[in-house]
């Protein structure tokens, strides 16, 4: 197929927090970028993931920080990420939870779309927790009527339910034109970034809801040894003293699963062996720190 019938374009991912957005990034690239752990605010800057479809097209999807009512500077800035990340795209996707039904915050993204002037679509996600799938119509007909919504689709990005259907309309609804990016090209965020999140994703699933905004990963130190081995340094941010034990656990063991998970991931992505020391230090109000939001990409 030649670049005269070939489509792409942008089209972001958006929605309040929790909606399962950085999931369906993973979905629908084909491969894990963005971390994922079930609690608010997982995804805390933008993360481009591109899709290419041989002879068809290519879509390049923009995952943003779950829309939400900001208490720090860290805050501010990811719902500003998501403000950018609306603009001057072809499509926007507005993920929301059907499990739990619209709700205002729903409402309130899409308050948010509609003032970015942006093509809005629904995509009601976490469909396999629906049961009876009835329960979804009305859903739909609110979102079409009240909301003016008219383009749905009912997925599940855990299960990939739905997906495929997704993918082949927002290609279909692209503009004609050629590829923005080679056909190998995945993502534009570097390997440190990637790496950073997904430690961070590996300690949010052990700590579960006693740290999850008060932890941020910056990797220090990324070297090649003499024997192929890549060594990572990476250290994990807490707010308070009383924080560091709970990361570390007794005797380590926490940390030590944590680079464990982390490395069981990092390695095959890299294609290489890693070796992964994780140290945990205490910053204090580094959410509202501008040199520490800077140096975490967020600011």
């Amino acid at each position: 197929m030649s670049d005269e019938t070939s489509r792409s374009g942008f089209v972001t991912l958006a929605g309040w927090t929790n909606v399962g957005k950085s999931t369906l990034l993973n979905r629908l690239v084909g491969t894990k970028l963005a971390a994922v752990a079930d609690v608010a605010q997982t995804t805390r800057c933008r993360i481009t993931g591109v899709r290419t479809f041989p002879g068809r097209g290519q879509i390049v999807f923009v995952d943003t920080p779950g829309i939400h009512r900001p208490r720090h500077r860290m805050n501010r800035a990811m719902v500003e990420a998501s403000r950018e990340a609306m603009r001057g795209v072809d499509l926007v996707i507005l993920v929301v939870d059907a499990s739990r039904g619209l709700g205002e915050g729903d409402a309130e993204a899409l308050r948010m779309l509609n003032g970015a002037g942006a093509t809005v679509w629904m995509a009601l996600n976490k469909v396999d927790q629906v049961r009876p799938k009835h329960k979804l119509l009305p859903m739909m007909e609110r979102a079409a009527t009240e909301w003016g919504i008219p383009d749905l689709f009912p997925i599940s990005a855990l299960t990939g339910e739905g997906c495929d259907a997704l993918l082949d309309a927002l290609l279909g609804a692209l503009p004609v034109a050629p590829a923005l990016y080679p056909d190998e090209y995945l993502t534009d965020q570097p390997e440190r970034v990637l790496v950073a999140e997904w430690i961070r994703e590996k300690l949010l699933a052990e700590t579960r809801q006693e740290l999850p905004h008060a932890t941020a990963v910056v990797v220090e130190h990324w070297n090649e040894r003499d024997n192929g081995v890549l060594a990572i340094d990476a250290t994990i941010l807490v707010d308070r003293e009383s924080q560091r034990p709970i990361v570390i656990g007794k005797g380590g063991e926490l940390l030590k699963r944590v680079g464990t998970a982390a490395r069981a991931e990092i390695e095959p992505f890299l294609d290489r062996r890693v070796h992964l020391s994780l140290w945990v230090k205490i910053r204090r109000d580094w959410r509202d720190d501008r040199g520490t939001l800077r140096e975490l990409g967020l600011t």
